[in-house]
């Protein structure tokens, strides 16, 4: 019965090593942005992976809830995992879309290590803060690396952006993470379209975005997440 009761307590932090992998070979994908591995580039495998992180990430939860499997060691290794899937990987898939638009040798692309930092702050912020049960207080760490994708997506399909606006963005987005900026969470209490009609509204522009642009879509997706989430502070009701 001990090894059964070992077992429970540990599968949603095993669902949580998975993220971790996952984000691990997101990492190794992203120094392969160019590179061909079979009908995929290392940039669109490397999305794949944060993505799977992603899946694993909303599933060590929820197998925490239905075992009753919580501690604290699963809330830190969580915490560690999130970093390195959603701080470390897309921070250096940005890094090495701006190599390989610049010339060898520029420090430019070493900004791009920010997006990890700030992600390690926000990620240790949340973890001694009570009050984000049901909302956030800046931008979440996983909303970040979906903007970071959309937006490396959109650079290798369309065109680079710049340096200029690379590194502002890395500016603001880094300090959305800290911010004092209440975002909403997209978890349904209800199905109820009057309680929830700033959740249904960023669903639908996600589809939208989405079918129009592919995965450059994540980054239309996540400004609007960002919007609606200062349109619902100004009106709370």
């Amino acid at each position: 019965m001990k090894l059964l009761h070992l077992i429970k307590n540990n599968i949603p932090n095993s669902i949580t090593c998975l993220n971790l992998l996952s984000g691990g070979m997101a990492v190794i994908f992203s120094f392969n942005c160019d590179g061909n591995f079979g009908a995929f580039k290392g940039y669109e495998l490397a999305f794949m992976f944060i993505g799977l992180a992603a899946i694993f990430d909303f599933c060590d939860g929820l197998a925490a809830r239905l075992l009753h499997a919580y501690s604290a060691l699963g809330k830190e290794l969580d915490s560690l995992a999130d970093l390195i899937s959603f701080g470390l990987a897309p921070s250096l898939l940005i890094y090495n879309t701006m190599q390989s638009f610049n010339e060898p040798g520029s420090i430019l692309p070493y900004f791009a290590l920010l997006i990890a930092v700030f992600a390690a702050i926000r990620l240790a912020k949340f973890n001694i803060d009570d009050r984000q049960t049901t909302s956030f207080i800046g931008l979440p760490v996983p909303a970040n690396a979906l903007f970071w994708i959309g937006l490396c997506a959109w650079m290798h399909k369309y065109a680079y952006i710049g340096n200029i606006a690379v590194l502002a963005l890395i500016v603001i987005f880094s300090y959305l993470m800290v911010s004092r900026l209440r975002m909403f969470s997209l978890k349904f209490k209800n199905l109820s379209f009057g309680e929830n009609i700033i959740r249904y509204f960023l669903l639908l522009g996600a589809v939208l975005f989405i079918v129009s642009y592919q995965v450059s879509g994540l980054t239309w997706t996540i400004m609007l997440y960002i919007v609606l989430s200062i349109f619902s502070r100004r009106n709370p009701s």
